[in-house]
């Protein structure tokens, strides 16, 4: 199914892309711009989870189906990238760090690039400016999450929706635990790259995606207020 288009989500998309990429090229002011991966896993997961709600409403919802729609999303554009980007990294890269990028290609392929670029180096890291594909680390979490998640919706949607929310609430609640937990103890790339502290922020997603449109049908400088205090 499609859903209905929402600009302010492109809106959103534009936002987190473009804070992710003046972060990268050292713009002042924006030092704080890999938040934008943030935001958009925020997004994706509302997405998804509308769809997926969509879909079981209709007694539409099929595991398979789910996958083959993210295989034909996802799969051409990557195929593109990494073909353009070995061709490139093939000409230009001298042989060790060519033997580098295929085992990153490797993990791109598998969808485990984030837990490749956790064990071999940090995304703040100067050799991080080497891996041209370290940004497909995001889609590696998104990936590892739409495999748990439409299955998580499956075991627990016979229980009814606040038994199949408040699985989602209590789940997001200890990836996030995980998260404090791991920043505390500074281990940050761990933090960064891994599922197991991300989850929370998709998940967080998902929980927005079941409220209803009626609860959100608020005044336009109400939402322009949030929108400022969100953004703050």
């Amino acid at each position: 199914m499609t859903l209905q288009y929402r600009k302010e989500i492109d809106g959103l998309r534009a936002v987190a892309v473009l804070s992710v990429v003046l972060f990268h090229a050292g713009t002042w002011g924006f030092s704080g711009g890999y938040i934008g991966v943030d935001i958009f896993f925020v997004i994706s997961g509302y997405l998804i989870t509308s769809i997926i709600l969509e879909d079981k409403k209709k007694n539409q919802f099929s595991i398979i189906n789910f996958y083959e729609r993210r295989a034909r999303r996802i799969l051409p554009a990557l195929t593109v990238v990494l073909l353009f980007t070995t061709i490139v990294a093939y000409l230009v890269m001298p042989a060790d760090s060519l033997a580098s990028y295929s085992k990153s290609l490797v993990s791109v392929v598998s969808f485990s690039s984030n837990i490749y670029f956790y064990l071999t180096s940090g995304y703040f890291s100067p050799a991080s400016d080497e891996n041209p594909l370290l940004h497909t680390w995001s889609l590696a979490v998104e990936e590892q999450y739409y495999f748990f998640f439409p299955l998580m919706i499956a075991l627990f949607w016979s229980f009814g929706k606040k038994i199949l929310i408040s699985s989602i609430v209590v789940t997001a609640s200890i990836s996030l635990f995980c998260a404090q937990l791991l920043a505390s103890n500074h281990f940050v790339d761990a933090n960064f790259y891994l599922i197991f502290s991300r989850a929370w922020e998709l998940l967080f997603g998902s929980v927005i995606a079941f409220m209803p449109s009626s609860k959100l049908d608020i005044s336009r400088w109400k939402r322009e207020l949030a929108s400022t205090v969100g953004a703050v």
